[in-house]
């Protein structure tokens, strides 16, 4: 209210002055060019050049309202050609999130070509392409891309990794990575690409590699990368532990080798230990298989050690029998200590001693191949009623974990 005010003292001081300075003198304004000739007082002109401005302005606000009102109803003006790039855009990327893969690509292409940014856009209709089995396209697609967005070319090879991985092109998909990590060796997303890829290769060794990075750049979280590593290495002792076609003796040393290289903290990890083990077993190289089991249960007691060490043929069954007794007076109710001293029995034909561990470990968990044992060993010493109850009640438990019959 006070502006309103303001400016309408201001008006009637203008126009107050004005009035002052038209009684004052009229003036007088001449114009002549050639055969022209102009004359007027100055107030007169100087109105004439006012409302000539007004004119100007009020041509110029309706031009303004014709392009507006052009570009509305034009369907080929720049903003229509704006808002269906939006629109398509807008249907594409929902389309694409619904899995709509014909409908999704067809709307992402039409939003690219118009885009000024159209990156997202080429990125989506690759994958819809690729989804519709259409790979050739699909690559077509990344291509524009780096066209387009040179800059972008991280996103581009690591959306075209994951499609490489999805179409089964593992090894298209390996050097797509190895590409990217040379040159970007620190990027979280090429490393775990990476580690999911060696997993569905099994290419253990590569991923044993890989894992020092895992860690370095805290890619996984901690319970993750350590429940990995622990994978990884067991794999990889597993694998070199395989029989080939060379000499038993290389073998032997290949496993070794393996050996030596996983880290230190994970070699008292049972499941590492265990790979071990087995792999010397199969080899042939049992008695320090026995060594290998019984300085891991030394350090840690560990079922699973334990299980193997009853099953593993060492240079000397007495020992290797009074060893694991010596774990029975800290774990005397363990059921899977009683089988394998009931094994170890067996082996140094302790028949008594043998029986008595078997059906000590019965009472404690009924195991499928504790009734096998204890079996075995009653036909063996002709008390066939009894051995053939155990057979039967050790197939009932097998088929508790078989799946139902249609």
């Amino acid at each position: 209210m006070k502006r309103l005010a303001l400016v309408f003292i201001l008006l009637l001081a203008v126009a107050g002055f004005l009035g002052w300075a038209i009684s004052q003198s009229a003036g007088y304004v001449l114009i002549t060019y050639d055969q022209f000739r102009y004359e007027s007082s100055f107030w007169v002109f100087l109105a004439l050049v006012a409302c000539l401005w007004l004119l100007a302005l009020a041509v110029h606000w309706l031009l303004g309202l014709l392009q507006v009102s052009g570009a509305l109803v034009n369907p080929w003006s720049r903003r229509h050609r704006a808002r269906r790039a939006e629109k398509a855009s807008r249907r594409g990327l929902r389309e694409l999130a619904e899995g709509q893969w014909g409908p999704a690509l067809t709307h992402l292409q039409l939003a690219a070509e118009k885009d000024r940014q159209p990156l997202v856009h080429y990125l989506g209709a690759a994958r819809a392409a690729n989804e519709l089995g259409e790979y050739a396209q699909s690559d077509e697609l990344l291509q524009k891309a780096r066209e387009r967005e040179p800059e972008a070319a991280l996103a581009i090879g690591l959306t075209q990794a994951q499609l490489q991985i999805a179409r089964g092109q593992y090894v298209e998909a390996r050097a797509s990575l190895s590409e990217l990590q040379s040159e970007h060796p620190r990027h979280p997303y090429v490393l775990t690409l990476l580690q999911q890829l060696y997993v569905q290769l099994e290419d253990w060794s590569a991923l044993c590699r890989l894992l020092p990075e895992l860690r370095k750049h805290r890619v996984l979280p901690p319970a993750r990368l350590s429940e990995l590593e622990v994978l990884a290495w067991t794999a990889a002792v597993e694998q070199a532990g395989q029989p080939s076609e060379l000499p038993v003796e290389s073998g032997i040393e290949t496993l070794n080798q393996r050996w030596q290289t996983v880290p230190s903290s994970l070699r008292g990890e049972p499941l590492v230990v265990r790979a071990y083990a087995d792999g010397l077993a199969r080899l042939g190289a049992q008695p320090k298989a026995e060594e290998v089991l019984y300085a891991a249960i030394k350090r840690q007691f560990d079922d699973r050690l334990v299980e193997r060490y009853g099953r593993i043929h060492g240079r000397d069954p007495a020992r290797q029998l009074a060893h694991a007794e010596g774990w029975l007076k800290e774990h005397p109710q363990n059921p899977v200590l009683l089988l394998a001293l009931g094994r170890l029995s067996l082996r140094n034909e302790l028949w008594g001693k043998a029986r008595d561990y078997l059906e000590a470990s019965l009472r404690f968990d009924h195991r499928p191949e504790t009734c096998a044992e204890l079996a075995r060993l009653l036909a063996q010493l002709g008390d066939t009623e009894s051995s053939n109850r155990l057979f039967q009640q050790g197939v009932g438990l097998l088929d508790r974990n078989l799946p139902a019959t249609l």
